[in-house]
Parts: C-alpha cells; structure tokens; sequence
C-alpha cells in the first residue's frame, strides 16, 4: 500500500489529533475529488509496519488517533496497520467514498466516514451531505460536530 504523505490533522476526527495517512490508487476517482494525486497506485512510497510504528513512537503523546483516507482496496494490510494503532492505546478511523466496508475492518475501526464526493451536495460540513461520519463503538453519527450553527439531533 502506497502513500502519497503523512499529516497531523485536528478538524477529520473531532476531539482528535490525528496522524492522517493519504492512500493511493483510489479507484473511486469521484468527479471533483480534491484529491486527484490519490488515484494512481503508481506515485507515493509504500506505508510499512515499520514505517508506521516509527510515526507512531515520534509522535507518541501528541496524536490520538490514526486517520486511513482510502485503502480499504488493501484490505488485508489496512487491517494489519489498524491492529498496530490499537496495539499502540490509538483510535483509527477511515475515510471512505465507498457506502460501507467489510465487517473485517469494521472490527478494526473506531470512526467511520462513508459517502462519495457529491459536490452538490458538499462534505462533511454541509447539511445537505450525502456522507455520514459515524462513532462505530458507540454507532452514533457525528455529522453535526462539523457543521458550524447546527444542533446535534435529538433522539
């Protein structure tokens, strides 16, 4: 599995510093995806355990989280580096385009984001949304923690 870079990010998971890793070969390629580098298999360096462990150790103390965007196509090795965070007291998350992901790395993940990039209907802070971030040990949809003058839904 390949990486196109690596980021600490603060706004993908709320209530997280997360180390975000940026997968490439996304075969989804959704019309106006802000991430067009991420298409092609062919540019980034390969994400080993090794490398991952090494980030993990650097920035021990200050990530919470670690944040897969795509490589659920590397099913098997996304499960093993989902294994490694959990062993490190980390949660994980995935962003995904796909509707939904195996029971496999369901069982892996602590934050779920599903959903195409549908400009017209916008991300994550967009009411209007098609895509859905879910808290999966708790299975509650966190949408209004990234849209600004919303109220969370009532039961």
């Amino acid at each position: 599995m390949n990486i196109y870079k690596y980021d600490i990010v603060f706004q993908e998971v709320p209530d997280h510093v997360s180390l975000a890793f940026y997968v490439c070969g996304c075969p989804l390629k959704c019309p106006g995806c802000h991430s067009p580098e991420l298409w092609t298999e062919k540019t980034g360096t390969p994400l080993t355990t090794e490398l991952l462990q090494q980030l993990i150790t650097r920035y021990r103390g200050r990530i919470t989280c670690v944040l897969f965007l795509g490589g659920e196509w590397h099913e098997a090795e996304l499960c093993q580096f989902l294994k490694v965070c959990h062993h490190n007291h980390l949660h994980t998350a995935l962003y995904t385009g796909l509707t939904e992901v195996s029971v496999r790395l369901l069982e892996g993940l602590d934050y779920l984001k599903t959903g195409p990039w549908v400009r017209a209907l916008g991300g994550l802070d967009s009411p209007t949304t098609n895509q859905v971030f879910r808290d999966l040990r708790t299975g509650k949809i966190l949408n209004h923690l990234f849209q600004h003058n919303t109220k969370e839904p009532s039961l």
